[in-house]
């Protein structure tokens, strides 16, 4: 077993359960709009932001696992990196846990719990990422990858998504942002296939 497969084997446990809370939320949600309780009320309207959101948290995480993967090469078995995988792993499992309301049926609208946890959940996913571009930035042979004009692009773009994902207000703009997100990902990830190389 390599160091890397060592130090992975728990953070991708982890970051798998991340990718569970949030299909599992979606899960709930839905079973909660098609089988409502009796005189529960309202049905639950889901709207197109939680589900957006949480399309967009399962992107990142695998953006994520694709970038351990370049740097795995780097990896290695000591408490700074076990604790390091432990806090992006648990950031990651936090904010998945925050997207979907622990119990949909208690909601009238989606929409509404989006806009309580969005700034969390991208704040958390922004901190997330200055971190690992400030590690990759500290080993040489990372930082070459992201000095390539193409990843430099990407990052301003990904950060200027975050910044309007932070500051729009309305559900059309929120919309908005989040299927640009989404675009963003597929555009690199599986029209390109590309990751940080």
């Amino acid at each position: 077993m390599s160091e890397f497969e060592f130090v992975f084997s728990l953070f991708g446990l982890l970051l798998g359960f991340s990718l569970v809370e949030v299909l599992g939320g979606l899960a709930k949600a839905v079973e909660a709009k098609v089988q409502p309780e009796i005189g529960s009320g309202e049905p639950l309207r889901i709207g197109w932001l939680t589900p957006l959101l949480s399309i967009f948290v399962m992107l990142d995480l695998v953006s994520f696992w694709a970038a351990a993967w370049v740097a795995r090469d780097q990896a290695s078995v000591s408490g700074r990196v076990l604790f390091a995988g432990l806090f992006f792993a648990g950031s990651y499992y936090l904010a998945a846990h925050l997207v979907c309301p622990q119990n949909p049926r208690m909601e009238r609208d989606l929409d509404v719990h989006y806009f309580r946890v969005k700034r969390l959940v991208l704040g958390t996913v922004t901190v997330l990422l200055v971190v690992q571009l400030a590690y990759w930035l500290s080993v040489p042979e990372l930082a070459q990858k992201l000095e390539k004009p193409i990843n430099i692009g990407k990052m301003v773009v990904f950060f200027a998504l975050i910044a309007a994902g932070l500051i729009v207000r309305g559900r059309r703009a929120n919309t908005a942002v989040l299927s640009l997100f989404i675009v963003y990902y597929l555009w690199d990830y599986l029209i390109t296939m590309n990751t940080i190389t």
